[in-house]
């Protein structure tokens, strides 16, 4: 059962923590403010929503269990709809002694049994990146389209189908600086994209490392929609900044391309790490870096011997390319 506040921006802080209190956890809120640049950086999301101007008005919704015989489930013990509410009215009275709450009234309705693995397509369709057609697997490539180059791949657990500024500064420097035979290391591979496009536009090989074991299964899937042969693109999971294991099996020196499509906070003690996995000569391609701290990677590259070549700009995002002389 979903139990909905219409209260303020300024309160919502205040009733969740009173609600908290009284057995309320889990608080979905819903409102129009902005997203900061800290907040965009650190969600690094592919599809977000388009939002409107903020018109101060916040949404909070509760949801409490309904058990059989019709009674809730409120923190382990067995409650109704009239007990939850009265606790709620009780935590926005205590909160209006102090401050301005808004309209503070409460709606209830059951949830609905929706199939939120598949209601997101509706949300993601086949796009162009320059020549390369992306398209998810719902949807059919149009006869006029059937010469394209076009990448299969559907979003995921795991990060990157190329909607992103980021994942797209990526790909235009890797279509940049590939050829063929080009061994690119791709630091973060998340779904395995820019290694799948790497070897579209004639990469021999490509090795991605992740920490997140959902990479395998989304790399493994994302290979097979593509017709990438197994011994084309293989993936080591582990920590490569920490793992010395991990290095090891990575390679010094073998790489033409590395690509780290990663925060700006990870790139500055990556970027020494993989300085030895380069060939000479050998491009150190990065994004994921928002606006104001491209700065920071372009130090780190500098100490650790190489030249920056590029700074590009999408957006608020930023892709600094490098190369190791």
């Amino acid at each position: 059962m979903k139990f909905r506040i219409k209260t303020v921006v300024e309160a919502e802080d205040i009733i969740i923590s009173e609600l908290y209190d009284r057995g309320l956890e889990g608080a979905q809120i819903e409102d129009k403010v902005p997203l900061s640049p800290l907040e965009k950086e650190q969600m690094f999301v592919d599809i977000l929503p388009e939002s409107e101007a903020d018109d101060g008005v916040a949404y909070l919704s509760f949801f409490v269990e309904e058990k059989e015989g019709g009674t809730l489930d409120l923190d382990g013990e067995e409650t109704d709809k009239e007990s939850v509410l009265a606790k709620i009215e009780e935590a926005l009275s205590e909160v209006r002694l102090f401050m301005e709450i808004g309209e503070g009234s409460v709606s209830v309705s059951e949830t609905e049994d929706i199939d939120w693995i598949n209601n997101w397509k509706q949300y993601f369709h086949q796009f162009y990146i320059d020549d390369l057609l992306v398209i998810p697997s719902w949807e059919e490539v149009k006869e006029e389209d059937r010469d394209k180059k076009i990448l299969h791949i559907d979003p995921g657990t795991a990060f990157g189908t190329g909607m992103h500024e980021t994942t797209r500064l990526c790909i235009g420097q890797i279509k940049k600086y590939v050829t063929s035979g080009t061994k690119l290391l791709d630091v973060g591979t998340g779904s395995g994209i820019l290694s799948i496009i790497a070897l579209m536009y004639g990469a021999e090989h490509a090795v991605g490392t992740d920490l997140d074991p959902c990479a395998v299964e989304a790399v493994a899937q994302n290979k097979e929609a593509n017709g990438i042969r197994k011994q084309d693109f293989s993936l080591l999971t582990g920590n490569i900044i920490t793992e010395k294991a991990v290095q090891d099996e990575v390679g010094y020196g073998c790489y033409d391309i590395v690509v780290a499509n990663i925060l700006a906070d990870v790139l500055v003690p990556l970027t020494p790490v993989i300085v030895p996995c380069l060939k000479p000569g050998g491009v150190y391609i990065t994004s994921g870096i928002i606006e104001g701290k491209e700065n920071l990677v372009e130090d780190a590259m500098e100490a650790a011997g190489l030249t920056v070549v590029e700074v590009k700009a999408l957006g608020e995002w930023r892709s600094v390319t490098a190369r190791k002389g």
